[in-house]
């Protein structure tokens, strides 16, 4: 059974694009499979609204995709619901439009400029204006986990001993540390993103790969045959092993 799957994108449209290429080609070697997303589509990168458009097109015209949210898509979606809406996971310092979030960058592709840099309420009237409805629609309707065989796709992780049932949100979009250090087999390979570091990385019971796209790393796309995953890149697959 095999699926691929994409890191955390941050508004890299270019580098979006790119992944789908090397997809097109190793499907035209191996056969066609669902392509899964795992989350954070905006904030940080320099074309959220072009990522967002093409993902929402692509999935409309009935590309076998499957795109999950994140907890930046999360923020956003509910940035423009309320003015005052702060996600229950960001530390309590910080805003959607801090600068080390990233959500003025967001704004800045839909139109609205120096959004960190204004009064609130003003760049808050133009945001609702500027973004479309059916983006809006599209990032709110976003399902937080999809299982596929023996691998299940989410954005941040698990609750460990929970099933995927029963799971919060705000753990699939936001959960780290109890995550992370957790050695113990989840019963399904977990396929996540969301805590940056350099290249995809199999731990065993889990596969990171957001390879820091937004912080200028590269954007990475894994292939899964089963519980076999392989990192695929412009020199072809290259088989992930478990750390030891």
């Amino acid at each position: 059974m095999r699926s691929y799957a994409i890191g955390d994108i941050h508004g890299h449209i270019d580098l979006l694009k790119q992944v789908h290429d090397l997809i097109a080609d190793d499907m035209a070697r191996h056969g066609a499979a669902p392509v899964i997303h795992v989350g954070d589509l905006v904030d940080r990168g320099p074309d959220c609204r072009g990522v967002v458009e093409y993902l929402c097109a692509g999935m409309a015209n009935g590309a076998d995709w499957v795109v999950l949210k994140g907890n930046h898509d999360r923020m956003f979606t509910n940035y423009l619901r309320d003015i005052a809406y702060h996600d229950p996971g960001l530390r309590p310092e910080f805003s959607y439009l801090h600068p080390k979030i990233g959500g003025a960058e967001t704004l800045a592709s839909y139109g609205v400029k120096n959004a960190a840099d204004r009064p609130l309420a003003p760049v808050h009237a133009e945001a609702v204006a500027a973004v479309p409805q059916v983006h809006r629609d599209f990032l709110e309707a976003r399902p937080t986990s999809f299982q596929r065989g023996e691998v299940i796709f989410v954005h941040a992780g698990i609750r460990p001993g929970i099933s995927l049932a029963e799971q919060r949100e705000d753990d699939l979009v936001w959960i780290r540390k109890d995550f992370l250090e957790d050695p113990r087999d989840h019963g399904a390979l977990v396929v996540h993103g969301h805590t940056a570091i350099d290249t995809p990385t199999h731990y065993g019971n889990r596969v990171n790969i957001d390879s820091s796209a937004a912080y200028g790393g590269p954007l990475s796309v894994i292939v899964l045959e089963g519980r076999e995953v392989f990192h695929l890149t412009t020199g072809g697959r290259k088989r992930l092993l478990p750390q030891t």
